[in-house]
């Protein structure tokens, strides 16, 4: 015989009814079925709400009865199109047996715990009726059995104790006569010794299940509900969670415990008893898996089965310097929670005794801080004990598996994973079993969490960067295309799952939680809302996901004064933007010790060389030991661009032009050809290897001429090239003259650094260097005559475009 047990979702509307018969008709082929069934989905909810509305004299009771009636005959006809007549007629005459007791409860302005039994009840008579009926009008064997003919209970109302000598015996009595391939069990329901009607409290069909399994003595109970088993974690919250094939009874208690809610633990304890396992199936896709729960060794590698969570939590501290030593406290105080009624979750203590937490529901937080202050006010009065402290908005997530015993690191890559991305934790519980490490953290960080852990846990060592992109011109066009070009290889090779969940230009701002269509984002961000730095900020730390990383494609001051910001919520930052870094001292160094602080990488490679690795060069130097002496360096592609296009034939204006034409330039060319741009990187590299320096300290020689430098536009500069041809060709002259090519060049010696244009000879490293290439030579103490020369593209939009995502890329591997 099997036993199997049908939960709301299941037989929640005609379709979903249509397959629980496609179930049973399959099942009962092979042998007989016993099928317990909950109340049509929602029903017990509504008989709830009908009686709280009929006490409080309240006419909407009637409407919330005449939903219920309605619902009730639409799926009736539905599953019986052709003979229904008879099914409703029965039905009408329930509802009205129910539509007379609620009447009752509206004239005396009552409802007590008994009428409650017997008001809810009507939901598992109703459905176990119209099951049953429609089974037999498909042609099979069936018959419904009312359980509260079985199931035999005290007096307790609404979570009545059963009497299992009495149950065992009517439910083995009445099956080794029963006849039907398909018996129908009401769920829930029960009759006390009395004969009165009772209920077995919350996953009463569960128990109803548990019960007639194990009364029995089946091989096997199957609970279908509407998910195909018990999950590594919560799938709404968690796409990546995947079903759990085989898990204990001790973990299937913890998960179910901390809010996984397919099962409810204290009802599944008679088939525990008797190591009877439990399979979880879906009636919505019968064909799965599931999950089944024996005390059979599973034999698996990951010692973390799942991972759970409870919302609504409030977090209780007592602490106190008289309670250190002092017997009776923890005592009062749970003696105290429990006169109230009030169940505690969490408990964790420290050694020094200064203080308890404890974490309970958040709805009997008010409750529990009026009863533990009474309880305590003549300690709280003499200053031995603070009043108790609640702090609300918090939930507890845990980590649960048999084999995390005697595991090491289990808790290290817990926290540590947590820790990354600032989910700050409250209070931490593990029990010397440790089956279950628990942790109270903000509601608003637990999808965060549950993605972090889950991906620690049980991801194929992928990790998921969610990227933000704020700039998305000529260099971020050229971003997308290359992470949407490259997103499968990063998630094959690299194990890296890349996401865009945001993109902004100066007029619109885009976002989406699951990654943006990289193939249609210019159309999306065309349409997107008006962008705002701030409001981009502020979406960002909102959407709260694990592993993001803001990147910055700008020259905007602006956004380079929000870092701090980003950082400070543990947000990675990537800049092309140099403002940042180049700006005074104490905010470069503040942004380093930011970082540092909220385990937020910033990176910022193309401030020097766009594509090429000089800073990582230069922190890898330094990080081995070695130090820097000198740098000797060509920094600006553009510059380099110019003056190796620049000669006696062609006119400095059009070069120039080329230049940003080409993409070369910033939109100011002034930035570029001024030096300032240069004395930027110069700078950012005397940093990097450890001075202190400010921009003010660089020494500028320019080389523009005296209208160049003093020209207040951008069209103003411009014509100034044209009229001052002579002086930019005079520098040219110079030049040929000694056999010389001029180069842009930054210097740093001696703990002074220089930016200017200078002739260089045949010979020298810079002489030969073509196009927009850029070159920089480091003399270390290892390197003290023969420099490391990093050479390449130093300018363009696919080339600094490629160093950002370098960044991106490092930010993942790491």
């Amino acid at each position: 015989m099997k036993v199997l047990k049908f939960g709301g979702t299941s037989v929640g509307s005609a379709k979903n009814i249509n397959k629980v018969i496609h179930i049973l008709d399959n099942y009962s082929k092979e042998d007989n079925v016993v099928c317990v069934v909950s109340a049509i989905g929602g029903i017990t909810d509504k008989l709830l709400l009908a009686g709280k509305q009929a006490q409080n004299k309240d006419n909407d009771f009637l409407n919330t009865f005449n939903n219920i009636k309605e619902i009730h005959f639409e799926i009736i006809n539905e599953l019986n199109p052709n003979k229904s007549e008879s099914i409703l007629t029965n039905v009408d005459n329930k509802l009205n047996q129910l539509k007379n007791l609620l009447d009752g409860i509206y004239l005396i302005n009552e409802l007590s715990l008994k009428t409650s039994d017997k008001l809810v009840s009507f939901g598992e008579s109703l459905s176990s009726y119209i099951i049953a009926e429609t089974v037999k009008n498909r042609g099979l064997s069936a018959v419904r059995k009312n359980s509260q003919k079985l199931i035999i209970t005290n007096s307790n109302f609404t979570k009545a104790e059963v009497n299992f000598n009495i149950t065992n015996t009517n439910i083995q009595n009445y099956f080794k006569s029963a006849e039907q391939q398909i018996t129908i069990l009401p769920g829930f329901v029960a009759s006390s010794t009395l004969g009165e009607q009772t209920t077995l409290g919350r996953g009463g069909s569960d128990f109803t299940a548990a019960i007639v399994a194990a009364a029995l003595q089946v091989t096997q109970l199957e609970i279908w509900t509407d998910v195909s088993g018990m999950f590594t974690t919560n799938p709404k919250l968690v796409k990546q969670a995947y079903p759990i094939e085989k898990i204990s009874y001790q973990e299937a208690m913890e998960l179910s415990h901390f809010g996984a809610k397919v099962l409810y633990p204290p009802t599944v304890q008679p088939v525990l008893d008797l190591n009877i396992p439990i399979h979880i199936k879906n009636t919505l896709q019968p064909e799965a898996i599931g999950t089944i729960i024996s005390n059979d060794e599973t034999n698996e590698a990951s010692p973390v089965k799942g991972i759970s969570n409870i919302g609504n939590i409030a977090l209780l501290t007592l602490e106190g310097s008289g309670m250190i030593g002092i017997p009776g406290f923890s005592k009062r105080l749970f003696e105290t929670l429990a006169q109230e009624k009030i169940n505690v979750i969490l408990i964790t203590q420290a050694s020094s005794e200064h203080s308890i937490c404890l974490g309970i529901d958040e709805a009997d937080s008010k409750a529990a801080k009026r009863a533990i202050d009474a309880t305590f006010e003549n300690e709280i009065t003499l200053h031995k004990i603070n009043p108790i402290i609640v702090e609300i908005g918090l939930s507890i997530i845990a980590l649960v598996g048999d084999n995390m015993k005697n595991h090491q690191g289990i808790s290290g890559k817990m926290f540590s994973s947590l820790g990354k991305n600032n989910i700050n934790i409250r209070a931490i519980a593990q029990g010397a079993s440790e089956k279950n490490i628990s942790a109270v953290i903000l509601e608003k960080d637990v999808k965060k969490a549950l993605n972090t852990l889950h991906e620690q846990f049980f991801e194929t060592q992928t990790k998921q960067l969610n990227v933000f992109i704020t700039g998305v011109g000529n260099v971020g066009e050229r971003l997308v295309e290359q992470i949407n070009k490259q997103k499968k290889y990063l998630k094959e090779n690299l194990k890296i799952n890349l996401r865009v969940i945001g993109l902004s230009n100066s007029r619109t701002m885009i976002f989406n939680e699951e990654g943006i269509n990289l193939k249609t984002w210019k159309e999306k961000l065309a349409s997107g809302e008006k962008a705002t730095l701030n409001g981009f900020f502020k979406k960002t730390k909102a959407l709260n996901l694990r592993s993001s990383i803001f990147v910055d494609i700008t020259a905007n001051k602006e956004v380079a004064n929000l870092y701090a910001n980003y950082l400070r919520e543990s947000i990675g930052v990537v800049a092309c933007n140099k403002i940042a870094c180049s700006s005074n001292y104490e905010n470069y160094k503040l942004l380093k010790r930011l970082s540092l602080k909220y385990n937020a990488p910033y990176l910022f490679e193309t401030n020097v060389g766009a594509g090429l690795p000089i800073i990582d060069t230069l922190n890898n130097l330094i990080a081995s030991g070695d130090k820097i002496t000198s740098i000797q360096a060509v920094l600006s592609g553009s510059l380099n661009f110019v003056f190796n296009n620049f000669n006696d034939t062609t006119k400095f204006y059009n070069v120039v032009k080329q230049a940003a034409a080409e993409g070369y330039t910033e939109p100011d060319p002034r930035i570029d050809l001024s030096g300032v741009d240069v004395a930027r990187k110069i700078l950012i590299l005397a940093r990097e290897s450890g001075m202190e320096m400010n921009l003010e300290d660089i020494e500028n020689t320019p080389f523009l001429s005296e209208s160049g430098l003093k020209s207040n536009s951008v069209d103003d500069f411009y014509q100034t090239l044209i009229d001052d041809e002579t002086h930019y060709q005079a520098l040219y002259a110079s030049a040929k003259v000694k056999n010389c090519q001029l180069k842009y060049v930054a210097q740093l010696n001696e703990g002074k650094a220089s930016v200017g244009l200078q002739e260089i000879p045949e010979g020298h490293p810079f002489y030969n260097l073509e196009g927009k290439d850029n070159i920089v030579m480091f003399y270390t103490q290892r390197y003290p005559e023969q420099p490391m020369i990093i050479k390449g593209a130093g300018a363009g939009a696919d080339v600094t475009a490629s160093g950002i995502f370098s960044d991106i890329i490092r930010i993942g591997n790491d």
